[in-house]
């Protein structure tokens, strides 16, 4: 499982609802402080250059979700406390102009395309996720704070040769490490295809293991560009924003 079909994927971002001018759309982006604006310029633009790449087989899917999970944001809460002023605000903003909850259905969409579905995994993707969440029980054993997890898997990195390269606490545990698979099977497959889209199954046995117990650990990506990758690992928050958020959500809560 490598990702979506480029015809698939291009004609969902075809389908992006661009903002349009009239003067009740500049008062519901106003409100969400021009979030909109921004997401319809330069991450929108970069967007579609990231999906011609993927297609040309010289992005992963990786790299199209972390520029997925980077859109203009407007913030909905404060971790599990909700901003109730911005919530007012957004559902006052859908209320202007349809548009933005067109756009929050279609970012959705997006994520649920470029996620992965554990349903379409290949037989040798499910048996590294299920090594990987067999191995958490042991390498997880008791580990119920982020400090303690992420020691864990720093020492899981290394015994299968990662160096680790920095280490950061920025709301979360961040290692920046060197991967010597990154290029494995790159003159066939293509530069961190086979170390991201396969290997890194096992990784994704750890996050479905942590996730179960609150732990949110987000396996290596971004290495695009540069010879190092990174993950991190925090507590699990039920944050919210938009547009990942719709508006109806807000309204209902």
């Amino acid at each position: 499982m490598a990702g979506p079909e480029p015809q698939q994927l291009r004609r969902l971002i075809d389908r992006f609802p661009q903002p349009p001018d009239d003067d009740q759309f500049a008062h519901a982006d106003d409100l969400l402080d021009g979030a909109y604006d921004r997401m319809a310029g330069a991450w929108y633009d970069r967007l579609r250059d990231l999906t011609d790449a993927y297609a040309d087989g010289d992005a992963l899917r990786e790299e199209l979700l972390a520029h997925a999970e980077a859109v203009p944001a407007f913030r909905l809460s404060d971790g599990a406390a909700p901003l109730r002023e911005r919530r007012r605000r957004l559902t006052e903003a859908a209320d202007a102009h349809p548009v933005i909850a067109e756009v929050a259905a279609w970012y959705g969409d997006l994520r649920d395309l470029l996620e992965d579905d554990p349903d379409d995994l290949t037989p040798v993707e499910r048996a590294l996720h299920d090594f990987g969440y067999a191995v958490a029980h042991g390498l997880f054993l008791r580990a119920s704070a982020p400090e303690t997890v992420v020691r864990r898997l720093r020492l899981a990195y290394r015994l299968v040769g990662v160096r680790i390269d920095d280490t950061a606490t920025d709301g979360a545990e961040r290692t920046t490490f060197t991967c010597p698979y990154r290029n494995l099977g790159a003159d066939r497959c293509g530069k961190r295809w086979l170390c991201h889209e396969k290997l890194d199954r096992v990784d994704d046995g750890y996050v479905t293991y942590l996730a179960e117990r609150g732990i949110d650990y987000q396996r290596p990506r971004g290495c695009a560009g540069s010879a190092q990758c990174y993950s991190t690992v925090a507590r699990e928050s039920p944050e919210q924003w938009w547009p990942k958020t719709p508006p109806d959500a807000v309204s209902e809560s």
